[in-house]
């Protein structure tokens, strides 16, 4: 492993990525809002391209809102086979690079291209050279010594833009930072952590670590050294995920099964929507509900099935709930575990 000096990690971030490619392969549509996904009014939406965003359409809006927001709004159905090729063969162009590629979804991942000699700034812009003239479509990147700023860095020259922080300078690059722009840093976190007037990665550094270990735990330690700019995460390699999920921890705890089932079919339409973009090909084994209760006793129940059953879902509910001893509810989950892993693996889920 490098020291993190010498990593250079690369994230790229392909530029409305479905839309893009809806208006490559039909050019009538460019310079129109357009946006991807649901096929009905009760879908979401998947994409929205840059013009239908000026209007306030964002992904996982549903098409009924996207419409209000934006009458001229065109709606285009999904057509995942022709995103994952493009995808496969944007995948290719890393590997002449590297084989450190990490993928996060169809439409970006992490690369290290540490062992590599020419600078990550010239690496990444070969890249997006490469993906424009291979397949007609536009990427972001971020270049730094970590994950964590390239992430964030890929989405300051968006769209077609790139932007590195070299290593002297991670510090800085995080010091005016809001806090909600670190991923992972949720609303509920960051209304929790600016009601005590912290708002910037800088602010939150002036506060010891061992006073946020105090307010905040363990996640109070992992946010102070995220805020001066220090993740050691590696870029691991395609490892296929053994299961996909969805909690909410609520403000308030749920008293009655009728509000966890309300709370409950919101979440599964997400569940829905990040499985057919994060896991179109995977076959799923089971499904998962998961409840903490407010004296923090957790508890799952799990059936096979191979499809998102809403029946099977809310019997799961029923069934996790029922060991409640009238306790109400802090958390929900609902998740699928996968097929397809060789047995050592299915030994270590459970």
């Amino acid at each position: 492993m490098h020291h993190s000096q010498h990593r250079k990690i690369i994230h790229i971030d392909m530029d409305c990525f479905y839309a893009a490619i809806e208006e490559r392969d039909d050019p009538s549509l460019r310079g129109k809002p357009v946006g991807v996904g649901g096929s009905s009014r009760r879908g979401v939406l998947t994409t929205a391209n840059y013009e239908a965003r000026k209007f306030g359409c964002h992904s996982a809006m549903p098409v009924f809102m996207a419409l209000e927001k934006c009458p001229d709004i065109i709606i285009v159905p999904t057509r995942f086979d022709v995103y994952k090729r493009d995808s496969q063969h944007i995948r290719e162009i890393f590997s002449r690079f590297t084989d450190l590629i990490e993928p996060l979804s169809l439409d970006e991942a992490f690369l290290d291209v540490s062992h590599n000699p020419e600078p990550g700034t010239i690496i990444a812009s070969r890249i997006r050279q490469l993906i424009r003239e291979e397949t007609g479509l536009t990427a972001s990147a971020g270049i730094s010594p970590n994950k964590l700023i390239s992430k964030i860095a890929s989405d300051w020259k968006k769209p077609d833009g790139q932007f590195t922080v070299a290593p002297a300078r991670t510090a800085d690059f995080m010091h005016d930072l809001p806090l909600k722009k670190i991923p992972g840093v949720g609303g509920k976190m960051s209304e929790k952590i600016s009601s005590l007037g912290v708002e910037t990665c800088g602010q939150y550094r002036r506060i010891d670590k061992f006073e946020w270990v105090r307010r905040l735990g363990g996640y109070g330690a992992d946010l102070w050294e995220r805020c001066w700019g220090r993740d050691e995460r590696p870029v691991t390699p395609d490892s296929p995920r053994k299961s996909l999920s969805i909690e909410n921890t609520f403000p308030e705890n749920l008293h009655t099964i009728e509000v966890l089932q309300r709370e409950m079919k919101l979440m599964l339409d997400e569940l829905e929507e990040k499985l057919t973009t994060r896991a179109q090909d995977r076959q799923i084994r089971s499904l998962v509900v998961k409840l903490k209760f407010s004296d923090f006793r957790r508890t799952t129940a799990e059936r096979a099935n191979p499809t998102v059953d809403r029946d099977i879902f809310t019997e799961l509910l029923r069934e996790a709930n029922t060991r409640s001893e009238e306790k109400p509810a802090r958390l929900l989950g609902v998740g699928v575990r996968f097929h397809d892993l060789s047995d050592t693996e299915q030994m270590e889920l459970f």
